[in-house]
């Protein structure tokens, strides 16, 4: 059974409480650089990390409470709407410095990034957008039940895919990258078996 601590926290309470802690971390970040570029710079490195925590979680949510049925997991499964608007809001908040970073020092901007990377970049935005959108009831039950799991299912894996680019490149010059892509690697991992297992439970005898 779930405790009372994870009960209270559950559903939009549990996202207020991730917003202001995304909210709050990011200017603590940002003061403790002395603002300016370097500031900005500390909040994009921030989010990213914020933002693959809370993708990993609504990422593997459903596979881990159907390989692993336990409090922990079911809550995860429960709260996986609150933890993919809250990875929408981590990786708003991630564009927001990454904007005002081009507009302040657009020099030191176009040192760090490429068009091709601005173009997959917009990609996973719009990807993350539409899916924030359709979050809820009333606007998942407009689109309908297909096109819905067809935009969340390309959607989840095209941002599966920008992680594993975005920090698989950086590995050479830091083996700590190695971190996130193995831990991404073991999060589509989890979905596959989850997904075998349910199929060979369908499977006639």
């Amino acid at each position: 059974m779930p405790t009372l601590v994870s009960r209270s926290i559950e559903h939009w309470r549990l996202l207020g409480m991730l917003a202001a802690i995304l909210t709050g971390a990011s200017a603590a970040a940002y003061g403790l650089a002395a603002g300016d570029s370097e500031g900005l710079r500390a909040v994009i490195r921030l989010t990213a990390r914020t933002s693959l925590t809370l993708f990993l979680m609504a990422f593997v949510a459903s596979a881990l409470a159907r390989l692993q049925p336990a409090a922990p997991t079911r809550w995860l499964r429960r709260n996986r709407r609150q933890l993919g608007l809250a990875f929408a809001l981590s990786h708003g908040i991630h564009l927001v410095a990454i904007v005002l970073l081009a507009r302040r020092d657009p020099l030191l901007f176009w040192q760090l990034t490429t068009l091709g990377n601005i173009v997959s970049g917009g990609l996973a935005y719009l990807f993350i957008a539409a899916m924030a959108a359709t979050s809820f009831d009333r606007s998942a039950a407009w689109i309908g039940p297909r096109a819905w799991r067809l935009l969340h299912w390309t959607g989840t894996h095209y941002i599966w895919i920008s992680f594993i680019v975005a920090n698989g490149k950086r590995i050479p010059a830091s083996g700590w990258y190695l971190v996130p892509v193995g831990l991404l690697g073991i999060a589509l991992a989890l979905r596959l078996a989850a997904k075998l297992r349910a199929g060979s439970r369908q499977a006639p005898a």
